[in-house]
């Protein structure tokens, strides 16, 4: 069974950085995508980055030039893939919890249980 931990959430005060982390097991096929998605409270989740098994980056406006997110596993021999999001210069409206996403086709995606990331003023 498919499964996606998210770990590294926690407290930060304005200007720091947390480093997320994304363990997915089970991925016996090939993905299309790795991605970051975040929820604040009585908000829409929404998009942050995304990392295409073709090594594809992107970023949502608001992150770009603060978040980065690494290179996760690809080996096919393997069936975990990781990858992690680096947080710098966080600001209090980054504050949400932070949803890993893999797609696998258009119609086939799987999230996991999400990291909360709290930025103090």
């Amino acid at each position: 069974q498919v499964q996606l931990v998210e770990s590294g959430g926690g407290v930060v005060q304005t200007g720091g950085s947390l480093t997320l982390s994304c363990a997915a097991s089970e991925i016996n096929f090939d993905i299309n995508s790795m991605a970051w998605y975040r929820q604040a409270p009585g908000r829409q989740r929404e998009w942050v980055a995304t990392l295409t098994s073709r090594g594809r980056l992107s970023y949502a406006d608001s992150v770009k030039g603060r978040f980065t997110i690494s290179p996760f596993t690809i080996s096919r021999d393997s069936p975990r893939k990781s990858m992690s999001l680096q947080m710098n210069s966080l600001k209090p409206e980054d504050t949400a919890v932070y949803y890993c996403n893999l797609e696998r086709t258009r119609e086939i995606t799987y999230w996991g249980q999400g990291t909360q990331v709290t930025v103090s003023s």
